[in-house]
């Protein structure tokens, strides 16, 4: 029975030794007791789960929020790691096998249970972000000629090893072919003596093939409200469910990974407390190195018009205002754009629809900055606050023109880059706000200086 008046906040293990810990865990809620063991370095993590009964051992493992999971078991003796991992959902001890190295799966693969070897088998043979790497085959299917009575039977001698029982999959008893889906609601209401397949809904069923990839699973969630949803091949074979919670954690992840991305550096690993001095630097540093790069350009445009700087001295004082505005201006449009595409409210053909909607968008946006920028300059000089010299209101038409063409440049740029990253086959995401950033900032410097030479041409220059 569940304790509620433990908490993350008020259990506190500190100096504790493993049997104590094991002890109190056992008595709060999987999610809070996952948080305590996360807070544990790992050699205390591995030895309050060696102290955990079996089945509190494997709750705790089999979430996904738990950190060192394959640490964990590969230090356990071999007879309880492979007891463990039997216990486990299938899904889960696959993630958590595919973390250990070669060694360590050649190892405890043999001494599997049949059933857990045959999972991990099929489960490991998908690629990385499909349907096929987050579905389960532990789900609730009964042949088409059974009634609710043997349904409800079953699913009591089963549910405790299936992920889920609220949708119980109705197959043909010979081809094992998926007929319908009947949901856990439907069935406690109908009388034991009818047809299971006469109860399930009338609609085709959703679903999905193994090589669907999650994003796209995501939205089938999103838009049919769904707990689960059958994965089957090209013959409507079941072979396995993908559940809600699963696709929340995948999603989570993503969502994680882009946050990085649009920050410009490689995704973390593990919690930001937890990971390296070494590591941390090695994630932060490409990325920077590659934006530093970047940005040198932008030191040689500005030698390139040294002597116009020479010239107009006024001209740098406007250069963090210019530089920063395309910027912003892409950041957005790339925000935008990411996840449109991401949401499938734009396709990659849809480009030049994009394109015409930002060019209008950037003229006046950059409109308005320009006029920001032209009051400010006008009420400076007037009021006295600064001298921008006897050419003050070209002064002004160039910023306020700078200003229309970068932002412009950066709504168009930056709506434009998510769709060529995707052509090419990268994630939309690389393109993040800092590489937006640095592109528009070497190009508004030109940008600024040729308009300045247009309009300042015979004056200042």
């Amino acid at each position: 029975m569940t304790n509620t008046d433990f908490s993350p906040e008020v259990l506190d293990v500190a100096n504790l030794p493993a049997a104590a810990i094991a002890s109190r865990l056992a008595d709060i809620r999987t999610g809070d007791a996952v948080e305590i063991v996360n807070e544990l370095d790992a050699d205390d993590a591995i030895a309050v789960i060696g102290q955990l009964s079996h089945d509190d051992a494997v709750r705790l493992l089999d979430q996904p929020e738990l950190e060192h999971a394959a640490e964990i078991i590969t230090t356990l003796s071999p007879d309880l790691a492979c007891k463990l991992l039997d216990g486990m959902s299938a899904d889960r001890a696959t993630d958590v096998f595919q973390e250990m190295d070669d060694e360590q799966r050649a190892y405890l693969f043999p001494l599997l249970a049949p059933e857990t070897r045959t999972a991990l088998k099929k489960l490991m043979d998908y690629p990385p972000n499909t349907a096929g790497s987050l579905m389960t085959i532990e789900f609730i299917a009964v042949p088409s000629n059974w009634n609710v009575g043997q349904t409800l039977e079953h699913i009591r001698k089963v549910e405790r090893t299936r992920e889920t029982v609220y949708a119980i999959y109705v197959l043909d008893p010979k081809t094992r072919v998926l007929l319908g889906v009947v949901s856990l609601r439907r069935l406690i209401i109908r009388e034991p003596s009818e047809p299971i397949l006469s109860i399930a809904r009338d609609d085709e069923p959703i679903t999905i093939s193994a090589q669907t990839s999650r994003e796209d699973v995501a939205r089938l969630f999103r838009k049919h409200d769904l707990l689960a949803v059958p994965v089957v091949d090209s013959n409507r074979h079941l072979i396995g469910i993908v559940t809600v919670d699963d696709v929340l954690d995948a999603m989570t992840e993503e969502a994680s990974e882009d946050a990085y991305r649009f920050g410009g550096m490689e995704a973390l690993d593990k919690p930001y407390m937890r990971i390296g001095f070494g590591e941390m630097i090695r994630k932060r540093a490409g990325w920077l190195g590659i934006l530093f790069l970047g940005e040198m350009l932008t030191a040689s445009a500005m030698q390139h018009f040294e002597l116009q700087l020479e010239k107009a001295l006024v001209l740098t004082l406007f250069i963090p205002l210019i530089m920063s505005s395309g910027g912003n201006s892409g950041s957005q449009a790339t925000s935008l754009i990411i996840r449109a595409l991401a949401l499938q409210e734009v396709k990659l053909r849809d480009w030049w629809r994009v394109a015409l909607r930002e060019v209008p968008s950037g003229l006046v946006l950059g409109s308005f900055l320009g006029l920001i920028g032209v009051i400010r300059i006008f009420a400076w000089q007037v009021l006295g606050i600064y001298d921008y010299g006897e050419h003050w209101v070209l002064v002004a038409a160039t910023i306020g023109m700078a200003l229309v063409c970068i932002v412009t440049f950066g709504s168009v740029t930056g709506s434009m880059l998510p769709f060529i990253l995707q052509r090419l086959g990268f994630d939309p995401a690389s393109a993040s706000a800092p590489f937006v950033a640095t592109l528009v900032d070497v190009t508004g410097l030109v940008i600024y200086f040729s308009v300045a030479m247009l309009i300042l041409s015979g004056t200042l220059l």
